[in-house]
C-alpha cells in the first residue's frame, strides 16, 4: 500500500509539473504557430490550432521590411555591454557588503533594492532631457549605462546572496597566505561562487534584452534593438497579428536558445547553498 501511495504521489507531482510547464509555454507555442498562419487565419473565430493553411510568408516579409540583423547585433551588444559593466561593478561591491560589512551595509542594500520600485516613466523625462543635451539618444553607450545602472540593485543582491555562503574561514586563509583583494575575488571567490555568478549574467542578460520600456523611448533607429523592431508592427491600422508573431519569434529565438542551452547552469547558481 505505501508503495502504491508513493507511486501515486509522483505520478501526481509529473502530472501536475507537465501542465504547468504547459500553461507557461503555451503563449510561445501559439506565438509559433501564428507566426505560420496567414492574417486571416490569424484572425479567425474559433482560432485554429493546427488545421491551417501553412506559410512562411510572414518571415520573408518581416525579412524585406526590416534589417533583422542590425537589430539582433544592438541587442546584444546592449545586453551583453550592460552585463559586462554591471558586473564589474557588482561583484566588487557584493564581495564588500558580504565580508567587510558596516553598520550601513544593510541599510545601502535595502535602499538600492528600493530603487526598482519606482516606476520607469517617473522618471522618463528627466532621463530623456539629460539624454538629449549629452548626446546620447539612439546610442548603444546611452542604453548600456541605462540598464547597468537599473540592474544594479538585483544584481548585488544577487551576489551578495551568493557570496554570504562561501566560508569566511577560506577567504581568511588566502589571505594569511598574502593573497590581495583583487586576486583573492579572481582567484578564491570567483571559482567558488561561479555557479551563482553565471545564474547571476544569465538573469542580467535576459533582463537587458527583454527591455521595452527604455528601448522604445530612447531610440529611433540606429540603436534599435529586437524590442523596437517587435513594437514597429504596431501600426496605426492596427496589429496585424501573424506578422508580429514572426517578429517576436525572431526576437525571442536567441535569448531563448541561450537559457534552453544554460538551463543547468541557472538552476544550479539559483539553488546555490540551499543544500548544506
Amino acid at each position: 500500500m505505501a508503495h502504491r501511495a508513493s507511486v501515486a504521489r509522483i505520478a501526481t507531482i509529473t502530472l501536475v509539473g507537465w501542465l504547468a510547464g504547459f500553461v507557461v509555454f503555451f503563449p510561445i507555442l501559439w506565438m509559433v504557430l501564428t507566426s505560420f498562419k496567414t492574417e486571416l487565419d490569424a484572425f479567425s473565430m474559433p482560432p485554429k490550432f493546427l488545421l491551417f493553411k501553412w506559410t512562411t510568408e510572414n518571415y520573408a516579409v518581416v525579412q524585406e521590411r526590416s534589417n533583422y540583423l542590425a537589430h539582433v547585433w544592438n541587442s546584444i551588444a546592449i545586453a551583453f555591454g550592460s552585463v559586462l559593466v554591471s558586473m564589474l561593478i557588482a561583484i566588487p561591491a557584493a564581495w564588500a557588503m558580504a565580508f567587510a560589512p558596516t553598520e550601513r551595509t544593510r541599510g545601502t542594500l535595502l535602499w538600492m533594492l528600493s530603487t526598482k520600485m519606482m516606476p520607469p516613466v517617473g522618471v522618463l523625462v528627466p532621463i530623456y532631457l539629460i539624454y538629449r543635451d549629452l548626446g546620447l539618444l539612439d546610442t548603444r553607450v546611452g542604453l548600456i549605462a541605462l540598464l547597468c545602472l537599473g540592474d544594479l540593485p538585483i544584481v548585488i543582491w544577487m551576489l551578495y546572496t551568493y557570496f554570504k555562503e562561501i566560508p569566511m574561514g577560506i577567504l581568511e586563509a588566502s589571505r594569511m597566505d598574502g593573497i590581495g583583494p583583487v586576486r583573492e575575488v579572481v582567484f578564491v571567490l570567483a571559482p567558488m561562487a561561479l555557479p551563482g555568478i553565471a545564474s547571476t549574467i544569465l538573469l542580467n542578460v535576459i533582463l537587458a534584452w527583454n527591455e521595452a520600456f527604455w528601448t522604445l523611448n530612447l531610440t529611433t533607429s540606429k540603436a534599435a534593438p529586437l524590442t523596437a523592431f517587435i513594437a514597429s508592427y504596431s501600426s496605426p491600422e492596427g496589429l496585424f497579428w501573424a506578422k508580429l508573431s514572426a517578429a517576436s519569434t525572431l526576437a525571442i529565438a536567441p535569448i531563448l536558445v541561450l537559457g534552453w542551452l544554460s538551463q543547468r547552469q541557472l538552476v544550479r547558481g539559483l539553488t546555490f547553498g540551499a543544500v548544506k
